[in-house]
């Protein structure tokens, strides 16, 4: 198999919407199939190949070009020949008013030509047509910031983006409770508006959240005890179930697949000064 991985910061502006570039061509004679867990943001797959999807959430299924929003479980993707395209990480918050003020449901993964966005769905044809990487970026760049950065674009509610940001810090810990009080909504309210606009809901993110965290110790080579007692776990035995529901594999088998498979976010994001972008 070759490939090729071409990391890349977003411009300033954009980097607490955006949380990486990743530009990618790879090829391989055999079928390649890799795990996709859940994770705290929401990905933009610009495509220029069809990919092989599946997974409790989605069924089977076959896009170019797709989104994959929040959920609490994984999908497998497969493909054979060519692949290449750009992906886009994007915040929870970011991809709420990229699509006008919607969140996608928990786990969708829809094809771009389903979102009813003419300017999104046109953007792989336009990569593909691109010279180089940093024409690539430049466009992608180009339409996330007549988005994103429009001071008349909806936005989530402040309270929403609180309960986020307090439940990512806290990788998940901080209960739901705690957080309602703090927004003077009550529960049920920040759970309803959680749920419409990231997609899924407040019990369900601090599970997501919790499992990203325990997911980079596991990838990083951890010992599992520490990594069960260090993210909130029960203990081992807690963490292994909660692996197996929202990865379908125990860490142990989840930590080879990170050694051999597409590179993650922590991998990739380039020290400042060494973006490429050729």
């Amino acid at each position: 198999m070759s490939a090729e991985y071409v990391p890349a910061r977003p411009p300033a502006a954009l980097r607490g919407h955006v949380l990486r570039y990743l530009g990618y061509r790879e090829h391989s004679p055999d079928p390649v199939r890799r795990r996709q867990p859940p994770a705290a943001g929401v990905a933009l797959i610009l495509g220029a190949h069809p990919i092989a999807l599946s997974g409790p959430g989605v069924g089977t299924a076959s896009a170019t070009a797709f989104a994959g929003g929040l959920g609490d479980t994984w999908v497998l993707t497969e493909f054979t020949g060519p692949q290449a395209g750009v992906q886009v990480d994007l915040t929870p918050a970011a991809a709420f008013t990229l699509l006008g003020g919607r969140a996608l449901p928990g786990g969708a993964v829809p094809r771009l030509d389903e979102l009813d966005d003419t300017a999104l769905a046109a953007l792989p044809d336009r990569l593909a047509a691109a010279p180089t990487w940093s024409h690539r970026f430049a466009l992608v760049t180009d339409l996330l910031a007549t988005r994103l950065l429009d001071a008349r674009a909806r936005r989530p509610d402040p309270e929403v983006l609180h309960a986020w940001s307090r439940f990512e810090a806290s990788g998940g810990t901080v209960p739901v409770g705690v957080v309602a009080a703090e927004t003077g909504w009550s529960r049920r309210h920040l759970q309803d508006r959680f749920r419409t606009q990231t997609g899924i809901a407040p019990v369900t993110a601090r599970r997501v959240l919790r499992f990203g965290r325990a997911a980079a110790l596991v990838g990083a080579g951890t010992p599992l005890a520490g990594v069960a007692a260090g993210c909130g776990y029960t203990d081992q035995a807690h963490l292994t179930r909660e692996f197996r529901a929202l990865a379908g594999i125990t860490p142990g088998a989840f930590r080879a697949e990170r050694a051999a498979g597409f590179p993650s976010v922590q991998d990739l994001t380039p020290p400042t000064g060494q973006d490429r972008a050729s």
